[in-house]
């Protein structure tokens, strides 16, 4: 009976960090859709909307370096409320009016913030979790933050985007992540382990998983942040925009839910090469479809980032299928820092060139990288034997939105084996 109490009051502590997670994830869709919104309609900075996407990634990579030193320092919960106050500023600095250079800032803070907060996130979520019911409670934590993430960019578009009420309804939401965390009885997990990358390790682990996330990180800034500019720039309104965005969050569930359960049972390469192909087709699609079919476009966007999405989650799941259980943490911290890198490169890259190529030069950029990606595998593809069924890791439902930041501070590797 106690120990059914135990589990009761766990279950429930947890949902602290899910909720506040969840008031963060409205915030940060306002703001996704808001400022390459606002940004695009300006005109006299056409850099500024895909700097700022820039401006992110950058901001997530130095949010890598950061995280474990911090939390080292103050613990995970004052890191946690530390790093909803930089969110907080992030938007005030944006809520003073529309100054390209200043946004950029703002949105590069947010960048270093919100990485950290995941990490704080997912390594408090599992070092909290059972080892019963942990991958269903992640499971829920990616599903929650995604659908909430399309719930703000919905939201922005019942608001003016003239003025700062967007702004100032991100920091209501953030503020209000706050208060779950600051009530929670949720006990501080232990300080952190150091989990150095190793790249050179995490290359002879699996060069097709390893390649896989650095073309993720740069698949899914480049869709989910060049695709409001885009929108923008064609005329599209601000309501059909956060309609757009809203209903790009559902390609997670029911295209990359399908992929992952394949790569359980077929050579996770093999899904991969399908899913690079998946994601040309889409962008090829992307390029022909009409704004004025808003029904069509959301469905072709919405398939389009969820295999997106899809490769980072097999990419992890294949990496993990040839590692040993002592390897896991510094695996998955050297992914992040890969898919950090990828996802500041990749949309720097799209922003130099959009002025010379055009404003369809994202998707074009996606194409690239999927078609790169694909032929790497494919020549990957018998290099080494498949992994039995048997011994595989299990596929999780994963955002590569909302990478598996957690590793940069988990525990000793004996903790990370057993949830294997």
């Amino acid at each position: 009976m106690q120990a059914s109490k135990a589990k009761s009051a766990s279950l429930l502590s947890i949902m602290a960090i899910v909720f506040s997670m969840c008031g963060v994830a409205i915030g940060n869709g306002i703001m996704f859709a808001y400022v390459p919104f606002v940004l695009s309609k300006t005109g006299d900075a056409g850099w500024a909307p895909g700097a700022a996407v820039t401006a992110i990634a950058f901001g997530g990579l130095l949010g890598c370096v950061l995280a474990g030193p911090l939390i080292r320092r103050v613990g995970h919960a004052r890191a946690f409320s530390c790093s909803l106050a930089l969110v907080i500023l992030s938007a005030v600095l944006i809520s003073l009016g529309v100054h390209p250079i200043v946004w950029i800032v703002a949105r590069g803070l947010y960048g270093t913030a919100g990485n950290i907060n995941f990490i704080i996130a997912q390594s408090w979520l599992n070092h909290a979790s059972e080892n019963s019911w942990r991958g269903k409670a992640m499971s829920f934590f990616y599903m929650a933050y995604v659908i909430f993430l399309g719930l703000g960019a919905w939201l922005f578009g019942q608001m003016p985007a003239g003025g700062n009420i967007a702004p100032i309804a991100t920091i209501f939401f953030t503020a209000v992540a706050l208060l779950p965390i600051g009530l929670t009885r949720l006990a501080n997990p232990p300080p952190p382990a150091k989990a150095s990358p190793d790249i050179r390790k995490a290359w002879r682990n699996s060069p097709v998983a390893f390649v896989g996330v650095l073309a993720a990180g740069g698949l899914s800034m480049v869709v989910q942040g060049f695709t409001p500019i885009y929108a923008a720039a064609n005329d599209v309104s601000q309501q059909d925009i956060a309609a757009l965005m809203f209903g790009m969050q559902f390609g997670l569930f029911f295209v990359q839910y399908p992929l992952g359960m394949l790569s359980d049972r077929l050579d996770r390469r093999i899904v991969l090469i399908l899913t690079c192909l998946l994601i040309t087709a889409t962008a090829v699609a992307a390029l022909g479809v009409t704004f004025s079919n808003l029904i069509l476009l959301i469905v072709v966007f919405a398939i389009w980032a969820g295999t997106v999405e899809s490769v980072y989650s097999i990419a992890n799941a294949h990496a993990n299928d040839r590692a040993d259980p002592a390897d896991f943490v510094p695996l998955a911290s050297t992914l992040l820092v890969a898919w950090s890198v990828s996802a500041t490169l990749v949309p720097l890259l799209v922003t130099l060139l959009t002025p010379v190529l055009g404003e369809q030069t994202f998707i074009y950029a996606a194409m690239a990288v999927a078609i790169a990606y694909g032929v790497f595998v494919l020549a990957r593809l018998r290099k080494r034997e498949t992994v039995p069924v048997e011994e595989r890791e299990g596929f999780e439902l994963m955002s590569a939105q909302v990478p598996n930041a957690g590793a940069l501070v988990e525990g000793t590797p004996h903790a990370t084996a057993e949830k294997r």
